[in-house]
């Protein structure tokens, strides 16, 4: 089972700490797991441009094709603007709809303040829904006074965390059934893909 863990940050390092933490116990307590971290601020993504995520290139090509190839996805943003990060963003846009399909997919945010509690329920959950996802119920919430030095020193929020990352492996998407709808999903991309690719006459009645 593959799990990819995205740090949605491009500068600092709490997001990444919460995120490294979780695939860290996964690694630790679930033989047979594999696990990789895409951290945006190592990556030089490209601007979604409406293209098909395979017609990218360089880093942007590789973040897309690591998420599209995961078993499981954990999400961690920080807030900025009462919402999660541009770089986060561009990520999901430059996937297709389906692109979490048959998927588990958790969520860590990280804040300056208690007031950004939310930001997950109400930014990110819909767009996750949208890309099919199986979503995770609950969700790692953390300010920044549970940090010191670079360390999480909140003991609830590390057990927080050790349980939202089992819960990745509550429902293993690495079976037959669910092979068969990733197969399903890139023969759908593959058409759609074609289609788009064939010119089409304006008709004007």
């Amino acid at each position: 089972m593959k799990i990819v863990g995205i740090s949605g940050a491009i500068t600092g390092s709490k997001t990444k700490i919460a995120v490294q933490f979780a695939l860290d116990h996964i690694q630790a307590n679930h033989p047979g797991a594999e696990t990789e971290l895409i951290d945006l601020s190592q990556n030089e993504m490209v601007f979604s441009d409406g293209r098909d995520f395979r017609d990218y290139t360089d880093d942007t090509a590789k973040v897309t094709a690591t998420i599209m190839a995961a078993d499981a996805i954990l999400i961690g943003t920080p807030t900025y603007q009462a919402s999660i990060s541009g770089a986060l963003k561009n990520v999901l846009d430059l996937l297709p709809e389906r692109a979490f399909q048959e998927k588990n997919v958790a969520i860590i945010t990280t804040a300056g303040s208690p007031k950004h509690y939310l930001v997950a329920e109400l930014q990110l959950k819909p767009i996750l829904a949208y890309m099919k996802a199986r979503i995770a119920q609950n969700y790692v919430f953390i300010e920044e006074r549970q940090y010191d030095r670079g360390q999480i020193v909140d003991d609830d929020v590390t057990l927080r965390l050790q349980r939202l990352a089992d819960d990745l492996r509550v429902r293993n998407p690495s079976t037959p059934r669910n092979h068969q709808t990733k197969r399903r999903t890139l023969r759908f991309l593959n058409k759609k893909r074609l289609y788009n690719h064939i010119p089409h006459r304006d008709i004007t009645v």
